[in-house]
Formats: structure tokens, C-alpha cells, sequence
């Protein structure tokens, strides 16, 4: 579905996918903290994934980790970016999560 996704250009689209680890990034500081790491998912695709550490627990990530994701899919030019990996802490929006080697972080 993300790969479908990103070649229609399209955004604000409620996924759930899995993949593995590419690189682990620096955590995103600006605003809420987010952690922050790259997968390649079915199809080829490679993929951002923005954890809001502020709503969630850090994911213990290493390149060639096994992951499972749920949360929305925004695309951008270079494979796009999938955020709300966690409850929303108000319930307005649907819960995400990440699913990594048996236990579920969201």
C-alpha cells in the first residue's frame, strides 16, 4: 500500500506495512521529539517513519530489523514519510504502532 501510495502521489493515507531497518537516523529535535529511521517496505520503496518520542516509547532499532508499522502515509519525492505511530493522547485521531521483535511500541 505505501508503495501504491507514493507512485499516485498521494497523502494523508492510513497504512499498515512492514519492512526492514535501512539506516537508523538522528532523532528529530525541532518541535516534538521524534525518532526517527528508514525501512524499505514491500515493493522497493524506502520510507521515513517519525516516532513521536513525546506519546511513545524509543523502538530499540538496529539496520536489518524486522518492523511492522501502522500510521499515515505522507508522501514526498524521496518515498515519503509514515507518522502517528502511536494513541493519540487526545482520541481524535486512530491509534499507530510500531511491532518490533514481539513487542508492540505505540
Amino acid at each position: 500500500m505505501v508503495t501504491q501510495a507514493f507512485r499516485a502521489g498521494r497523502s494523508n493515507v492510513e497504512v499498515e506495512t512492514g519492512g526492514r531497518v535501512t539506516r537508523v537516523l538522528k532523532n528529530d529535535v525541532a518541535g516534538s521529539r521524534h525518532e526517527r529511521f528508514l525501512v524499505r517496505v514491500e515493493g522497493g520503496t524506502s520510507v521515513l517513519v517519525a516516532h513521536n518520542l513525546e506519546l511513545a516509547p524509543r523502538v530499540p532499532l538496529a539496520p536489518g530489523d524486522s518492523v511492522e508499522i501502522r500510521g499515515v502515509y505522507e508522501w514526498n519525492d524521496r518515498g515519503g514519510v509514515i507518522h502517528w505511530t502511536h494513541r493519540d493522547a487526545e482520541g481524535r485521531h486512530e491509534a499507530g504502532w510500531i511491532r518490533h521483535e514481539g513487542r508492540v511500541y505505540q
